[in-house]
């Protein structure tokens, strides 16, 4: 299935009804007055937030989302139906903008939340709401308004408790399937995740928590190289930035690429600085001793301040002492 996280959409809500020029015409009422009803209320467009929704799939196969219109009113002072709403569900994390004028006009963060996209219509009054002395037989009645539309833009950005970053092949997707149930395409060559995938990570003593795979940073990401910036935006709402690092590269490659990952964060957004991040050295059952893998961790810590873990992905070694860590990030989170 794919995952869609930008889309460009019409909304349109109910024009109201009109209202109804009518005159009792009853058989001992010989000079009835007015009886003309209301039209009835257009229905409104409502854009509401659900956790059942993990991206915008939908709006692939349906552009145009329409509310219904209102009747008209009747004769007797019968007023006409109101128009039936629509509701629309994003996934948590949907931002809506204006698409003439990229204006933000709501973020829908958590559960229920909602934003009426565009308003319904009111009905138009019957010629009973227009008598008096002096004119005791109105022949006037008023329109429906009609509804409000207009296009406008969505974007998804992912809620997650723990985004997994790195650069193309140091095994994020391997350690996702690892860490929850997800089951993400896995090859040995770059950029073979094109789209952030998701998962579910059960902790004993903590809970359930949401993991994002985000692929496409690589140098100049925040200039739009690579994937760029179109997914980095998914960071932004992620708690715990999980650098995934390769350590079977040569050298001292693997501190470079974790430079890397670093400068591209702080130059998309600086408030990610202030984020909590845990690093591990993954494909540490490629390097051909423990004397190397000593030497990276004391290289990262005398370099960047950062003791990383040693995990494989593929083997399953210091995954439990990761999950144990992540735990303990969690709980303080929460505290």
């Amino acid at each position: 299935m794919a995952f869609i996280d930008e889309a460009k959409f019409f909304v349109k809500a109910g024009d109201g009804g009109n209202g109804c020029l009518s005159f009792r015409r009853e058989k001992f009422v010989p000079k009835g007055g007015p009886d003309g009803g209301d039209g009835g209320d257009g229905g409104s467009v409502t854009i509401e937030a659900s956790r059942k929704l993990a991206s915008l799939l939908d709006f692939r196969f349906k552009s145009h989302f329409l509310a219904q219109n209102g009747t008209s009113g009747r004769g007797k002072r019968m007023y006409g139906r109101k128009g039936e709403s629509f509701t629309l569900y994003v996934p948590l994390g949907s931002i809506l903008k204006d698409a003439e004028t990229g204006e933000i006009l709501a973020e829908l963060l958590h559960e229920g939340d909602s934003f009426v996209a565009a308003k319904g219509g009111e009905g138009g009054k019957g010629n009973v709401h227009f008598a008096t002395a002096q004119n005791r037989a109105p022949r006037i009645a008023t329109k429906g308004e009609p509804g409000e539309e207009r296009w406008l833009r969505i974007e998804l950005k992912l809620l997650a408790d723990i985004g997994l970053i790195g650069l193309p092949n140091a095994g994020k997707s391997t350690l996702l399937s690892k860490l929850s149930a997800a089951n993400p395409k896995v090859a040995p060559y770059p950029f073979t995740t094109l789209e952030p995938q998701l998962g579910v990570m059960n902790l004993p003593d903590s809970g359930a928590y949401i993991i994002a795979d985000i692929p496409g940073l690589i140098e100049g990401a925040h200039t739009g190289a690579g994937l760029g910036h179109k997914f980095l935006r998914h960071i932004e709402r992620t708690q715990i930035l999980l650098h995934v690092i390769d350590a079977s590269t040569p050298d001292e490659q693997p501190l470079e690429e974790y430079r890397t990952l670093e400068n591209e964060l702080r130059v998309y957004n600086e408030e990610l600085m202030d984020r909590q991040r845990l690093v591990v050295l993954n494909k540490v059952d490629l390097l051909e001793d423990e004397q190397r893998l000593t030497a990276l961790q004391e290289l990262f810590f005398k370099a960047e301040g950062v003791r990383p873990l040693a995990i494989s992905a593929l083997t399953g070694q210091g995954l439990v002492q990761l999950q144990e860590a992540l735990g303990e990030m969690l709980t303080e989170r929460e505290a």
